[in-house]
C-alpha cells in the first residue's frame, strides 16, 4: 500500500535548537485490516505517569482495528530481557477499563542488564520470536534514548543471534530491521520538542489540589506554607503551579534567585501581612539552586521564614503524591491520540526513518526526530551548567518565558510606581462578562487588572455585564440614603481586589446570557461615552462574540464604540469562531469525565449495564466527544456528526456482542444535548433498554450545571493568565496608536476589533468582522471545528468496525444479536 500524502515537515519554532515536525495522519481516512501479519511491541519505562494506561490502549486498539498483532512487554526493559511471561498478547478486551487508571498497569522497571551487549541480545532474541519489529516506547529521554540505541545496533544483534545459531535464517530475513517511535511520559515536561508531555497536566492538578486544600487551613492559623514539587531539571511544575495558585514565591532551576533574595522574600511578606493577608504559599522545585549553584531547599527557607519573620511556618513534601490519582481528561485523550499516531508512524517506517517521537503542536498529533530532541534537551541541562540561566529560560521555549516573566510580574505586592509609558495616563479600560458563567473568567479579570494597572492605566469593572452598565450606578453617584446595598456596578478595581480569584469558579465580576442588541446600541454608547471608555474587553461564550460584532458594526454611528474591543472567548461549550480552545471547557471535560467515571463505578456491582450521558455544549459536540475519548466511550452523538436511527441500531449491535463476548459488563454512551431534536435522551435510553433487553440494562444522567460548575483547572487558569497578558499588551499599543491630539480614542479600523484566542500554539488576534464570515449563527457555531478530526479515533477506539460487519451481514429476519450464535 502506498503512504499517503501528507504535509511536508515543517519547524516547530525558529529558535536556535529548532526540530522538524512532520505531520501526522489524524483525521485521515484508514482503511481497517491494512497492515495485517505486522507485529508491534508497547512498553512502559523509566518512572511512571498518568495518562500511560491511555497510551498502552490506544497502541493496542488501533493495531488490532489496523490488524496487527499487539504485545505487552511487561516491566519495561527487564521484562523485555527477561521474556516468557513478561511478553504477552494483548486483547481488545485487556485493555478494557484501564485509562482512568494511574500509572502503568504493565509495569516499569529499571534494567541494568539492558545496559550490556548480553542483556540486549536477548531482548532482541525474545522480540524475534515473536515477529516484534515494531517498539512504541513510553517514558523519559532516557528511556527513548535508550530505544534508538538498540535500534542502531539491531543489525550487529542479528548478526550476533545467527552466528550463534539462536536465531534461523528465515527469522534473521524477516527481522532485518527495527523500527522505533517514542511517546514522552513525564510529569516533569522536561522534553523539549513537543508542549506537553503525558502526565504533567495531572501532575499539575495534584499540586494545584494541595496548594488549594493548603490554604484553608494556612489561612486558619496564619501560616505559612512551603511545598516542595517534583522537577530536579525542571521548574516547569513550580513555576505553572505558582501562576495557577497565585503563590506568593517560587524558586526553580533555570531562574535562580538574585544574591540577596532572603532579604526580599521576607520583605515582600511582611508587607503582604501587613495588608491583612493571613497565609502564605511558596514553591520549591526539588532542584532549585542560586545563582551559585547551591541547592535551595524547602527546609531552607522554612528556617528562613521562622527565624526571622517568627512566621507559623511549615513544610510539605508532596512527592509521589504528583504521579498518583487518576489521569486528567487532558492526559487521557493526550494518551490516547499520541498512542493511534504512534502506531501509525510504525506502519508508516522503513529501514532508512529515523526514530522518531510522538508530540504535540498546538492541537495537532505530529512526529519529531527523536534524537534532534533529545539533544536540544541536553542542551538545556548543559545551559544550566554553565550558569548560562537566560540561555536556559530560552530553550525551554517561548511558553515558558511568557509564563515566568507573568508570573514575575503578577506576584508583585503592589503596582510599579513608574509606568514605561506616559500614554497610559488617564485611559480607561473597562472589562465585563457575558454569556454562561465558565471557569477562567476569574483569572482573566485578575491578570488583566494587575498587568493594566502595571503599565498606569485605570480598570473599570463593569458588573452583571449591560446591565451592570446601564443601570448601575457610577462611583460618583453613590446615595448615601439609598435603600438598596451600597455598590458600584461600574467602578475602578485595585490592584489588592483582585488578590485570590484565579482560582475561584463562576464569575465574580457577575454576568448575562444576553446579547447588546436587546439592551439598545444607542444606549450602550451613551454609557460608555460617559465613562470616557478608551478600551473594552469582553470575555465570555457566543453572546460575548456577537455582543462585540454588534457594537463594531455600529461603529459608522457612534464614536464611542470607535475603540480598541478584544473578545476572550470564556465558554464550556467552546463554539466560539477563531479560537481552538475556550476558558472553561477543559474544566468542564475534567468535570464529566471524573462524573462518567463515578457513574461506571456505581455500577460495579452491577453486571451488563449501559449508562447513556447527556452534555451540555448547545448545538456544539465539542464536550461529548472529548470526554467521550476520554472516558472511553462507545458512541457519542452530537449536532455536527448527523446519525439516524440505523446507526442507533448499530450501535446496540456493537453494545451486545461487546457484553456478550468481549467480557465487557459497562457502557457508555454520551449525547450534546442538541445532537437531535427527535433522538433525545429519553429516546435513546428507551430505545437501548427496549433493544438491550436480556443483554443489558440501561440507565439515562443529565449532568446539567455540574458542568460549569467545580474549581478551575491548571489550564484555564494559565490559560486565562496568558490570555489576559497579551490582552493588555495590544490595547496598550492600540490606545499609543489611536490617540487623538485631544487625548481621545478614536479608530474604526476593522483590526481594532477583534478575538484573542489559540490557534495551534500561538495566540492570535483575528478581526470580529472577518470571523463573522465563517460563523453560523442560527446554531451558534464556527463552520471549521479542528476536533472533528478526532471522530474517527473515538470509533477506532470503542471497536466498531466488527460491528459494522455484522451489522450488514445479519441473516435475514434475524433483528437481534440474542437468535445469532457467537
Amino acid at each position: 500500500m502506498a503512504s499517503p500524502q501528507r504535509e511536508p515537515p515543517r519547524r516547530l519554532d525558529s529558535r536556535k535548537y529548532s526540530v522538524m515536525a512532520t505531520p501526522g495522519r489524524e483525521g485521515q481516512q484508514i482503511q481497517a485490516g491494512v497492515y495485517a501479519g505486522r507485529a508491534i511491541g508497547v512498553f512502559t519505562s523509566g518512572g511512571d505517569s498518568q495518562g500511560m494506561n491511555s497510551a498502552v490502549r490506544a497502541v493496542v486498539r488501533m493495531g488490532s482495528y489496523l490488524g496487527c498483532k499487539t504485545y505487552y512487554i511487561k516491566e519495561g526493559y527487564q521484562g523485555m530481557v527477561d521474556g516468557g511471561d513478561n511478553i504477552v498478547e494483548a486483547t481488545w478486551a485487556s485493555s478494557s477499563g484501564i485509562m482512568q487508571l494511574g500509572g502503568t498497569v504493565i509495569g516499569s522497571a529499571r534494567c541494568k542488564d539492558f545496559r550490556e551487549v548480553e542483556g540486549r541480545l536477548r531482548a532482541a532474541e525474545n522480540l524475534i520470536s515473536r515477529k516484534i519489529i515494531n517498539l512504541v516506547v513510553i517514558g523519559g529521554d532516557g528511556s527513548l534514548t535508550g530505544a534508538n540505541i538498540f535500534r542502531q545496533e539491531w543489525p550487529s544483534l542479528l548478526d550476533k543471534l545467527f552466528d550463534a545459531g539462536r536465531i534461523t535464517k528465515e527469522q534473521f530475513d524477516e527481522c532485518s530491521h527495527l523500527n522505533i517511535v517514542g511517546m514522552v511520559g513525564s510529569i516533569d515536561n522536561d522534553f523539549c520538542g513537543t508542549d506537553m508531555t503525558i502526565g504533567t497536566d495531572t501532575a499539575l492538578h495534584r499540586i494545584m489540589e494541595s496548594v488549594d486544600t493548603i490554604s484553608t487551613t494556612a489561612s486558619s492559623h496564619q501560616r505559612a506554607f512551603v511545598l516542595e514539587v517534583m522537577g530536579r531539571h525542571c521548574g516547569y511544575l513550580a513555576l505553572v503551579g505558582a501562576l495557577a495558585t497565585e503563590a506568593d514565591w517560587v524558586f526553580i532551576p533555570e531562574w535562580p534567585p538574585e544574591d540577596g533574595w532572603e532579604d526580599h522574600l521576607c520583605k515582600k511578606l511582611s508587607a503582604e501581612r501587613a495588608t491583612g493577608q493571613r497565609l502564605n504559599v511558596i514553591l520549591v522545585a526539588e532542584g532549585s539552586i542560586d545563582r551559585h549553584g547551591t541547592p535551595i531547599t524547602a527546609n531552607q527557607v522554612k528556617d528562613l521564614l521562622t527565624d526571622r519573620l517568627k512566621y507559623d511556618t511549615r513544610v510539605t513534601v508532596l512527592g509521589h503524591v504528583q504521579r498518583g490519582g487518576s489521569p486528567t481528561a487532558f492526559d487521557r485523550i493526550l494518551g490516547a491520540r499520541m498512542g493511534a499516531e504512534a502506531v501509525l508512524a510504525l506502519m508508516d517506517a522503513t529501514p532508512d526513518t529515523p526514530a522518531c517521537v510522538i508530540s504535540l503542536d498546538g492541537n495537532e498529533a505530529v512526529r519529531v526526530p527523536l534524537m534532534q530532541c533529545v539533544e536540544r534537551t541536553k542542551n538545556v541541562q548543559n545551559a544550566m551548567n554553565e550558569r548560562n540561566f537566560e540561555e536556559a529560560v530560552k530553550l525551554r521555549g517561548k511558553s515558558f518565558q511568557n509564563n515566568l516573566a507573568t508570573y514575575r510580574l503578577l506576584s508583585k505586592l503592589q503596582p510599579p510606581k513608574k509606568t514605561a509609558d506616559e500614554s497610559s495616563v488617564g485611559k480607561r479600560f473597562a472589562i465585563m462578562n457575558i454569556g454562561a458563567p465558565a471557569c477562567g473568567m476569574n483569572a482573566v479579570v485578575r491578570s488583566f487588572v494587575r498587568l493594566s494597572l502595571a503599565q498606569g492605566y485605570t480598570v473599570l469593572g463593569i458588573h452583571d455585564s449591560f446591565d451592570g452598565l446601564l443601570y448601575g450606578r457610577s462611583t460618583e453617584l453613590i446615595n448615601v440614603e439609598s435603600h438598596h446595598e451600597e455598590f458600584a456596578y461600574v467602578k475602578p478595581m485595585s490592584w489588592t481586589e483582585v488578590q485570590g480569584w484565579s482560582g475561584r469558579g463562576g464569575s465574580l465580576l457577575g454576568t448575562r446570557k444576553v446579547l447588546a442588541s436587546k439592551y439598545g446600541i444607542e444606549k450602550i454608547a451613551k454609557k460608555m461615552k460617559e465613562y470616557e471608555i478608551s478600551g473594552l474587553v469582553i470575555v465570555g461564550g457566543f453572546e460575548a462574540y456577537h455582543s462585540a460584532l454588534q457594537l463594531t458594526e455600529a461603529r459608522k454611528d457612534y464614536d464611542s464604540f470607535c475603540i480598541p474591543i478584544i473578545v476572550i472567548p470564556c465558554t464550556i461549550s467552546n463554539n466560539v469562531p477563531g479560537s481552538d480552545f475556550s476558558l472553561g471547557a477543559d474544566t468542564a471535560l475534567n468535570e464529566i469525565t471524573d462524573i462518567c467515571d463515578r457513574i461506571k463505578q456505581s455500577a460495579t456491582g452491577t453486571k451488563r449495564r449501559i449508562f447513556v450521558v447527556e452534555t451540555m455544549g448547545g448545538y456544539c459536540g465539542y464536550l461529548a466527544t472529548m470526554s467521550g475519548l476520554a472516558g472511553g466511550a462507545d458512541a457519542a452523538y452530537i449536532f455536527e456528526d448527523k446519525f439516524s436511527i440505523t446507526d442507533l441500531r448499530d450501535d446496540v449491535f456493537h453494545l451486545k456482542n461487546k457484553i456478550l463476548n468481549a467480557g465487557v459488563q459497562r457502557g457508555l454512551v454520551l449525547r450534546n444535548e442538541y445532537a437531535n431534536p427527535h433522538y433525545t435522551t429519553d429516546f435513546i435510553e428507551q430505545l437501548f433498554s427496549e433493544e438491550g433487553k436480556g443483554v443489558f440494562t440501561c440507565r439515562k444522567n443529565v449532568l446539567g450545571h455540574m458542568q460549569q460548575g467545580g474549581v478551575p483547572s491548571v489550564f484555564d487558569r494559565n490559560y486565562g493568565t496568558k490570555l489576559a497578558a497579551k490582552a493588555v499588551a495590544w490595547m496598550a499599543q492600540q490606545v499609543k496608536e489611536y490617540t487623538q491630539e485631544d487625548g481621545k480614542i478614536f479608530t474604526n479600523h476593522p483590526s481594532t476589533s477583534t478575538l484573542l484566542g489559540m490557534r495551534r500554539r500561538h495566540m492570535e488576534f483575528t478581526p470580529l468582522q472577518e470571523l463573522a464570515e465563517g460563523t453560523d449563527f442560527e446554531h451558534r457555531l464556527p463552520e471549521d471545528q479542528w476536533w472533528l478530526k478526532l471522530r474517527p479515533l473515538l470509533r477506532i477506539l470503542a471497536k466498531h468496525t466488527e460491528m459494522d460487519y455484522i451489522a450488514e451481514t445479519l441473516p435475514e429476519g434475524v433483528v437481534d444479536l440474542e437468535e445469532l450464535e457467537f
